[in-house]
Parts: C-alpha cells; sequence; structure tokens
C-alpha cells in the first residue's frame, strides 16, 4: 500500500466508546499495543489520526513521573486517601470558574 492510495477501512464504535483500529492504519502508522494516538480535527471537519512519537515526550516530566512512581512502589505508607472535607472546599473554589479547554489560547497567554 502506497500513500496514494486511498484504501477503505472501518471500525465499529462500541457501547463504551472504543474501536479496534483496523489492520491496514495499524500497519501503515507503525501502531503496537499500547501506543498513543493522536486525533487532528482539520478545519474542514475531517479528522487525521496519527502516532504519537513517544520520544517527544518531555523528559523532566517523564523523570518526575517515574520518580513517582518508585516512591509510590517502595513507600506505599505514604499515599493517603484525601478527606472529603479537603474535595468539598476545592469544589468550593473553582465551582464559579467556567473553563473550555476546547477554545484556544489567546496570544498573550501562548
Amino acid at each position: 500500500m502506497t500513500k496514494t492510495q486511498a484504501p477503505y477501512s472501518e471500525s465499529t464504535l462500541t457501547d463504551r466508546y472504543q474501536t479496534t483500529i483496523p489492520e491496514p492504519v495499524r500497519k501503515l502508522l507503525g501502531l503496537n499495543k499500547r501506543d498513543k494516538i493522536c486525533y487532528t480535527i482539520q478545519s474542514n471537519d475531517q479528522v487525521v489520526i496519527s502516532r504519537v512519537d513517544q520520544t517527544d515526550n518531555d523528559p523532566i516530566l517523564t523523570q518526575f513521573l517515574d520518580f513517582l512512581a518508585e516512591d509510590m512502589k517502595h513507600n506505599p505508607q505514604n499515599i493517603k486517601a484525601i478527606s472529603s472535607d479537603f474535595v468539598n472546599r476545592v469544589q468550593s473554589l473553582v465551582s464559579e470558574v467556567n473553563l473550555d479547554l476546547d477554545v484556544p489560547l489567546s496570544e498573550e497567554d501562548e
């Protein structure tokens, strides 16, 4: 299969909105189990699916998350449930905040 071909593949959404990526798409993108995929919505309402390049991860964030995972594994006694009072307090602080994650950032926020 070449990139100039336009083969047809389809899959079905389950009741939980999950699907299996068709084999020709998996092969083309070089997808393996547990790989991440990215959906890019274009201005013409078409969606492009691509493989997330795992090497683009922030190395500092990756190191920090690895550190946390190791610490939780070796010190599970330090893991504590948060209280319902704390949850209620946080919810009260953000209850009036309106946030739309789909809206692009303004130039000054970029």
